[in-house]
């Protein structure tokens, strides 16, 4: 994350730490590393990341 700004867990109040994590999505599986709570494990995902990678998943689904 660019921003010097620091994002805290609503449920936990903890610091988010960026922390890879799976993602599934139309059957098909991808790590990345993103912001997530280190307690409850709850992710944020930034808009510009989760329309890239779908994007991104979705022409490849289309080229096979």
């Amino acid at each position: 994350m660019e921003s010097n700004k620091k994002l805290i867990c609503n449920k936990c109040r903890c610091h988010l730490e960026e922390i890879e994590t799976q993602f599934t999505y139309l059957d098909r599986k991808f790590r990345h590393k993103v912001l997530r709570c280190p307690e409850c494990g709850q992710v944020y995902i930034p808009e510009d990341l989760a329309k890239g990678k779908v994007a991104q998943l979705e022409k490849s689904l289309e080229e096979k």
